[in-house]
């Protein structure tokens, strides 16, 4: 392979070649930081490059494989996690300014899990200001790879940028009203939400934990799959975890997608969205339905009435997640994610015993829209990455949050769906844009089935140049 075809290679065509000792992960993980001091500076993706402990692991995964202790499909794989996760050798700073000396004494389930996999962790991925919307000025912005002035998608976004960019073979986002799904079609790659309580939140710092959810961010559905079957499952130090194993995700991804009845709501799928990624999400609609999917007309509830719940319900907890350090340290933080703890000190107990009484009549009213079907297709976005700007993104004058437009993604935090958000196009600019498939709870082996099956049958994914 070409140094470019080696760092957009797929966990899939990668751990083959570890397993039987033809690519050496050391070399791998050298490589992989070398691309980082190269394109990092501009990219901004990376808030801590974790080089010197990255190479103990990739030694010790080399000499374990050598010695015929093969763990699976991560062993020796260079990835990164959100700046989130907690680690004990590396701090963990949430894009604030009031973390940036936090160091935890224990490691989130996440990490535990990536290590005991033997993932080599390359290091901790930018975000914004508590995986809200603004950044602050003590941090880095990460930069879209596909254009430097579009949007890079919500708070994964340096997740994103790194593994579209070729700087991790995976990374953990994680997703409160869309911070996975948004940096994955912002920057082409592959996103999965899994169900609320598959992946455990233990040492992850919180936006708003009824809402928050942990996972992959790959470049094909397969390494997605990988890697939630290593994260999930049921963990004694986070009790909201599924008391289950993580599905076998792996064992049936090439079965297809005959016989699954797939929903599709053209009103959903269009109004209020522009004609390309409506456009998109209908051609791949056609596709699934050439493979042998059934495609099903549903009618989903207008979701646009209900989400003035979601800002109630994630300000609070956000607000509840920093009770140590705001109001007191409210100098500190950015003037986005200040406002945002503001107006969460301002919701009243009835407004947020409201919003959580719209959030599962919602849930109620999804469920039984898409009652009979395996999965909805739809968009992930409704428009293309905005243009953006560094100063925009710290904003020091933060405007009306405009909940309406995350039609697309806060309905599937809220009722805690998993979904798949994959590449399905590309706009005249070279934008990507992305579909997205919502399962019912539990649904995540069907979910990586069917974008698999997808995959296999179109050819949307694509590399910058970096």
């Amino acid at each position: 392979m070409t140094p470019d075809e080696l760092a957009f290679a797929t966990i899939e065509a990668l751990a083959p070649e570890i397993a039987a000792g033809n690519l050496s992960p050391v070399e791998l993980t050298e490589a992989q930081l070398a691309r980082i001091a190269a394109a990092d500076g501009r990219l901004k993706s990376y808030a801590t490059v974790m080089a010197d402990s990255a190479l103990a692991e990739a030694r010790r995964a080399q000499d374990e494989i050598a010695a015929g202790r093969y763990r699976g499909p991560l062993h020796g794989i260079p990835l990164a996690v959100k700046d989130l996760c907690y680690t004990t050798d590396a701090p963990t700073m949430g894009g604030t300014k009031v973390l940036e000396d936090f160091q935890p004494d224990f490691e989130s389930t996440v990490v535990a899990r990536l290590r005991a996999a033997g993932a080599v962790l390359l290091g901790k991925l930018n975000l914004t200001e508590g995986a809200m919307a603004g950044y602050n000025r003590a941090r880095q912005v990460p930069v879209n790879p596909w254009a430097a002035d579009r949007w890079t998608g919500v708070s994964s976004s340096g997740s994103g940028v790194a593994t579209a960019a070729g700087l991790c073979y995976a990374s953990l986002g994680s997703d409160t009203g869309g911070s996975i799904r948004s940096p994955s079609a912002s920057c082409g790659i592959v996103g999965l939400k899994p169900t609320w309580g598959r992946v455990s939140r233990y040492g992850v710092l919180a936006l708003a934990e009824s809402l928050d959810h942990v996972g992959p961010m790959t470049r094909s559905t397969w390494d997605a799959a990988a890697v939630l079957e290593v994260i999930g499952g049921d963990d004694p130090n986070d009790a909201t975890t599924l008391p289950e194993p993580p599905p076998a995700i792996l064992d049936r991804i090439n079965a297809g997608v005959g016989g699954l009845r797939i929903g599709y709501d053209a009103r959903y799928a269009t109004e209020e969205v522009i004609p390309p990624i409506a456009e998109a999400v209908a051609a791949s609609v056609e596709t699934l339905a050439s493979l042998g999917a059934e495609i099903v007309p549903v009618e989903l509830p207008d979701p646009r009435p209900y989400m003035a719940a979601w800002p109630a319900l994630c300000s609070v907890e956000a607000l509840a997640a920093h009770q140590d350090h705001f109001p007191e340290r409210a100098d500190d933080y950015g003037p986005w994610f200040r406002a945002w703890l503001e107006r969460g000190a301002s919701t009243s107990a009835v407004e947020y015993a409201e919003a959580c009484n719209a959030r599962a009549e919602l849930s109620g009213r999804l469920a039984r829209a898409l009652e009979g079907v395996d999965m909805l297709a739809c968009p992930a976005q409704a428009g293309l990455p905005h243009r953006v700007t560094e100063d925009m993104m710290y904003d020091d004058t933060p405007g009306d949050f405009d909940a309406a437009r995350m039609q697309f993604t806060a309905p599937w935090d809220m009722n805690r769906a998993p979904s798949l958000t994959l590449p399905n196009g590309w706009s005249d600019q070279g934008i990507p844009i992305a579909l997205q498939l919502v399962g019912g709870p539990g649904s995540e082996p069907i979910l990586c089935q069917a974008g698999h099956a997808y995959e296999q049958a179109t050819d949307f994914m694509r590399h910058p140049e970096v």
